[in-house]
């Protein structure tokens, strides 16, 4: 192995002399290289080989090759390149084909040396990674794509383009994206052959050696792999597509309005082919923009494709009355709306034709719950507060079990300060299940704390830890501890601290909670810390370190503490606490002791 190397490091030595010789690095510096490369090749030719090792070694020789970069430039030298430069990249095109060829399932090394290739304009080099990394991950179409794309792109190759993409498809067939980037690969290679043609024609050069097929330039070959496609993938996102992909180039029209009319046939029932449909009139019969054009004519004329593509929505949800295609409908009249206008004619317009589509929705029983809310945030913000209240009554009626919808409907009566709150209220605790009804009890009694008694507000309080399910009361209960505490006093807080700690579960914040009261006093007894902590302890102890921790910290700390427990307290907490927690707990109480905690 030490011959290997120290083989290696003298091939490294023209090079360096090189660097030296042209005053790019010093005699120091050299010698810092010689011991770094050192110290990597041994590292890579042990029997134990790591991957992190070769990307070490990697990004040394990258940095390396970027420092000559740099350095070149600053002293405006250029010679010597294929002394110096040269054997770095092919130092460095080894080591990658030896870390793929070591880790050949690793996308992301392949990817990197194509990164590196790329950067280094290495095209011979990178057409072999290519091929490697092909022939071992063909199953990840991205990369066919990457690939294919590089082809046409850089190397300006049509051909190999092609070869790649059918190659592609033979392990993909039913791949949309790669028919796609295919599709888009055709239309580029006529785009080119058409402006090749062109600029001929310009220069009056004779064309007779170039075989110009008119097939091709008005994207014949585009054609055919759509045609392809289409007998295997089903669905209209993919027509959706290649239509998009068809509109980019402007020699397209026969191909767009086949594929148009393949998406009419064939996708008649899909909601995406109407509002295709539908925000096309947005694109037909706009007037091109001129210096008369007023600002009234561009209001009226955007106005009336908004009609048209109304109309075309109005045919759709009777054609296809589902809820998918209302929720195109209603998507496409909130961004118009939501565009910014300078005319207030159209702006109102624009949300009565919103607010006229939400209600045909609701009255045909096809609204869902989202668009119930932005129904609901709609109105609210355009202050029609009775029709808001209308609104989440249908909505709950529609969706009875619903917490989301019950709690938007309560959100409004509170708001408009309505008289049929509590009413309101009931009405939801019967509907929703016990199980999820912890948002809807949150909501009353934060209402009921700011409107009711103490009276009725406790008794709300006691009512909901009946009515929700031992989890969710948890949470009602450091709610329920909090209100006792800021409205009725220390010793209340107590009493309901000793009744609750009896009805299991309890939450450690709960604990903490009453642990924070009782220190806010200003007789603060440590008597009664100790009797909380001990309640924590009994529910937490063998999976919370913090609160032994917290438990040793007031004996010490607190006028009343008795150093001396802490002895005990930290022999029960090691026996105590489970698995891996007792060395956290140790490592903390360490530092405690240090003063560094």
């Amino acid at each position: 192995m030490a011959e290997r190397i120290e083989q290696r490091l003298e091939d490294r030595i023209p090079e360096l002399e090189q660097l030296e010789r042209v005053g790019l690095f010093t005699h120091k510096e050299i010698r810092a290289v010689l011991r770094k490369a050192s110290a990597l090749e041994y590292k890579i030719q042990r029997r134990a080989l790591r991957k992190e090792d070769f990307i070490n070694y990697i990004q040394y020789e990258v940095n390396l090759l970027e420092l000559i970069k740099k350095r070149r430039a600053r002293i405006g030298y250029s010679f010597k390149k294929d002394e110096i430069e040269h054997s770095i990249l092919h130092r460095v095109h080894s080591l990658f084909n030896r870390a793929t060829g070591k880790w050949k399932d690793d996308v992301q090394l392949w990817l990197s040396h194509v990164a590196f290739c790329k950067q280094w304009n290495a095209k011979h080099q990178l057409s072999k990674v290519f091929s490697t990394m092909l022939a071992i991950h063909s199953n990840k179409p991205a990369l066919w794509i990457m690939a294919a794309k590089w082809e046409m792109e850089t190397r300006l190759s049509s051909e190999s383009a092609r070869h790649l993409f059918l190659r592609a498809l033979r392990f993909h067939p039913e791949c949309p994206k790669l028919y796609q980037e295919y599709f888009r690969m055709e239309l580029m290679h006529a785009e080119k052959q058409r402006k090749e043609k062109k600029e001929f024609e310009q220069a009056k050069m004779d064309l007779g050696e170039f075989n110009y097929s008119e097939e091709i330039l008005n994207g014949e070959m585009a054609r055919i792999v759509y045609r392809d496609a289409s007998q295997k993938i089903k669905g209209v996102e993919f027509q959706l597509a290649v239509l998009s992909i068809a509109k980019l180039f402007d020699f397209t029209q026969g191909l767009q309005k086949e594929i148009l009319e393949s998406l009419q046939a064939r996708y008649a029932d899909d909601p995406l082919t109407w509002d295709y449909m539908a925000r096309r009139e947005l694109e037909l019969g706009a007037l091109q923009p001129t210096e008369h054009t007023t600002k009234q004519k561009k209001v009226s004329e955007m106005a009336q494709r908004e009609e048209r593509c109304c109309a075309v929505f109005d045919e759709a949800v009777g054609t296809v009355p589902t809820e998918d295609m209302w929720k195109c409908y209603i998507t496409f009249c909130l961004e118009r709306y939501n565009r910014k206008t300078n005319s207030e004619e159209l702006k109102q317009k624009r949300l009565e034709r919103t607010l006229s589509v939400f209600s045909k929705a609701h009255e045909s029983n096809l609204l869902s719950e989202p668009l119930y809310k932005q129904w609901l945030q709609l109105l609210l913000d355009s202050s029609l507060s009775e029709k808001a209240v209308e609104v989440t009554e249908a909505a709950t009626r529609h969706f009875s079990q619903s917490v989301e919808m019950w709690q938007m409907r309560l959100r409004v009566l509170i708001q408009l300060k309505s008289d049929d709150v509590t009413m309101c209220f009931e009405e939801a605790i019967k509907h929703v299940k016990s199980k999820g009804t912890l948002p809807l009890w949150t909501l009353w009694v934060e209402w009921s704390e700011g409107t009711n008694s103490k009276e009725d507000t406790e008794a709300l309080y006691q009512r909901s830890l009946r009515a929700t399910t031992p989890a969710e009361s948890v949470t009602m209960k450091e709610r329920y501890l909090d209100w006792i505490y800021r409205n009725s006093g220390y010793k209340k807080v107590k009493r309901l601290f000793t009744s609750l700690c009896e009805n299991r579960p309890v939450s450690l914040d709960f604990f903490r909670k009453m642990i924070q009261i009782e220190k806010e006093q200003e007789s603060c007894r440590m008597l009664h810390l100790r009797e909380y902590f001990e309640r924590a302890l009994r529910e937490f102890g063998s999976t919370n370190t913090d609160l032994w921790l917290d438990y040793i910290k007031e004996e010490l700390s607190h006028p009343q503490g008795k150093p001396e427990n802490c002895g005990s307290i930290h022999w029960r907490a090691m026996k105590m606490l489970q698995g891996d927690l007792v060395e956290d707990f140790v490592s903390k109480y360490t530092l405690l002791q240090t003063g560094h905690l």
